[in-house]
């Protein structure tokens, strides 16, 4: 079975070719630039290809209604361009097969349930801390869908007594992404991520927006595994910091052995998958449509 992937991304679009099992044969990486220039490429990449189905988890917001007439758009982005653009309308005037279709974390999440940090769990969230911050969520074994999707990034956050950044958020300034994704981290520091490794306070602060991130959905959610990926938590200070302050926060309300000291470290973790986890989740996405 050759499956078709694509994870689209504000940056760039990651294209492959996989099978049921999550192996990836071939991959390629695109520049996301104008929809025409972007497109044309993902399109030549695919064409003689010989897959059987196609899964795409997109940055968003995305239209995942069936029945609605913007199904399959990417809808309210800040992305130039890329506004009200009917992706897998375009993807399916070229590339005549089956398409899976949802946001990017949402993939990556259903990735590493079928084969990463999740695997063998029916409940996960999957978190990407890089340019924005996306979330996506299993429950039940299900891909959590309701009104629209969640955005789980955008949730309000209690500041830092001592940050007084306003935020970078376009839409809420100082939203969870507008206090910790990539650009709010060089924004309010000056310097990129990746300069700022051997600075205390700036993990300080992004361990303080993040885990009270993590303690909302472990209360609303209750997933099995939470898995953070992204360009920012490459920064692997962040982990510890974040854990430390998740049970900080919980005080022991919620009692389960995955929720101590001792354990933690296998509740909130890094992909399994790796970089791999978008472009799996496209193909575990794909292998629905076989299913």
């Amino acid at each position: 079975m050759r499956l078709g992937a694509i994870e689209a991304g504000g940056t760039k679009f990651i294209c492959g070719i996989g099978d049921e099992n999550g192996e990836v044969f071939e991959r390629i990486s695109i520049p996301t630039t104008t929809p025409e220039e972007t497109i044309g490429q993902v399109v030549d990449f695919f064409r003689d290809k010989e897959i059987s189905a196609m899964g795409i988890g997109s940055f968003g917001p995305v239209d995942l209604d069936k029945n609605s007439e913007t199904y399959g758009y990417i809808t309210s982005t800040p992305k130039p361009h890329w506004a009200q653009y009917d992706l897998v309308g375009e993807i399916q005037k070229h590339i005549h097969v089956p398409v899976a279709f949802d946001t990017d974390v949402n993939a990556a999440a259903l990735g590493e349930l079928e084969w990463g940090a999740a695997k063998g769990l029916d409940s996960c969230i999957y978190m990407t801390v890089g340019t924005g911050i996306g979330v996506g969520a299993i429950t039940e074994s299900k891909l959590l869908h309701g009104l629209t999707h969640p955005e789980m990034g955008h949730i309000l956050v209690r500041r830092h007594p001592e940050d007084h950044f306003e935020g970078s958020c376009p839409y809420h300034k100082d939203c969870l992404e507008g206090m910790a994704a990539g650009p709010a981290l060089e924004k309010r520091w000056g310097q990129k991520g990746i300069e700022l490794a051997g600075k205390e306070k700036v993990w300080e602060y992004q361990a303080h927006y993040l885990s009270q991130a993590l303690v909302n959905y472990i209360l609303i959610l209750s997933p099995k595994k939470m898995v953070l990926g992204g360009g920012v938590m490459k920064q692997e200070q962040l982990f510890p910091l974040i854990r430390k302050k998740v049970l900080d926060t919980l005080k022991g309300y919620v009692q389960h052995p995955q929720l101590i000291e001792e354990n933690i470290q296998d509740f909130i973790l890094p992909p399994g998958l790796g970089d791999n986890a978008g472009l799996c989740g496209a193909i575990a996405l794909a292998k629905t449509l076989q299913q």
